[in-house]
């Protein structure tokens, strides 16, 4: 099993996805001889995961039953252990995009947090890229660093534990693009242009409040960045469900005489239905609102 590579079977030592319904997963360690508790019932690993196909359905001791995922970076994004707030699926689809991250492209980030966005970066620059990655927290570097090598995508990662704004990301010169998750990012501006390549590359800063996009903004702008531009992506899921529709009657129709209409309809014709069922969508009454803004910018070719 790794995060950036299908697997078939279920092994020990795989982290699993246990999809239990819905908006509700859970990442599992399979392990010999182990138990996961669910509402459910009992999962036992050695019989009823390991040797298991991923996607099969895994029936628990109370006689229900869950389907088994093979993990991804969006499965982990609603699975993981949360030690920061993270960012969801629908900013890091516009970040990975938005960087024109792809196969062998290398990223630095800071910081790494519970390692969400992390994960989906190593994805997408799989299978020669690399990610550096700054956690100031010792302890959150260190738990990033055990799931990215139980993960199995540790050899494109390096982790490093120091502050940002002051030591930097620890290379100069390789980046094709830089991720800011910081409280003030602006003081990172600097070393995230130093550790860029010279012929240019894309860098994105993650701000919750307006305030601090604008001291960035600014600070992009001093150190020659173009193309700064500030948006906010903001998510409304439609709700598919059957309703009911009244038909009007508009009675007898006028343009034809009634001798033609006895003629034509046959004597058993049912009259026009009251009502019509059909599938509608309905926006959400309510919706989440800011996560936070996304400022891009490109560092010029020099």
């Amino acid at each position: 099993m790794s995060f950036i590579e299908y697997s078939n079977l279920i092994q020990d030592g795989d982290v699993a996805i246990v999809h239990l319904g819905h908006n509700s997963v859970t990442a599992v360690k399979v392990q010999h001889g182990a138990q996961t508790q669910t509402r459910f019932g009992v999962i036992r690993h050695s019989t009823d995961l390991i040797g298991q196909r991923y996607g099969c359905k895994v029936t628990c001791s109370k006689g229900g039953w869950v389907h088994v995922l093979h993990p991804t970076p969006e499965l982990w994004t609603v699975a993981l252990p949360h030690r920061t707030q993270i960012l969801y699926t629908t900013d890091i689809a516009m970040v990975t995009m938005m960087l024109e991250l792809k196969p062998g492209s290398v990223v630095c980030e800071s910081g790494t947090g519970s390692g969400s966005l992390s994960h989906a970066i190593l994805r997408t620059i799989a299978p020669t890229g690399h990610l550096h990655t700054v956690e100031f927290h010792q302890q959150r570097a260190e738990k990033v660093v055990e799931e990215f090598k139980e993960h199995r995508v540790d050899h494109l990662v390096t982790v490093r534990n120091q502050d940002v704004c002051k030591d930097g990301f620890g290379v100069t010169g390789v980046a094709d693009a830089v991720f800011l998750d910081i409280p003030s990012p602006w003081e990172a501006v600097g070393h995230a242009k130093a550790a860029m390549k010279k012929h240019g590359g894309r860098l994105c800063s993650f701000s919750p409040c307006i305030e601090q996009v604008q001291r960035t903004c600014q600070a992009l702008t001093e150190r020659g960045f173009e193309e700064v531009r500030t948006l906010e992506v903001l998510l409304r899921v439609h709700n598919v469900r059957p309703v009911t529709l009244q038909l009007p009657d508009f009675g007898p129709d006028s343009s034809s005489s009634s001798s033609q209409a006895t003629e034509e309809a046959p004597p058993s014709a049912a009259p026009n239905p009251a009502s019509l069922k059909i599938k509608t969508t309905t926006p959400p009454r309510e919706m989440p609102g800011h996560t936070g803004y996304l400022t891009f910018a490109t560092k010029p070719r020099t």
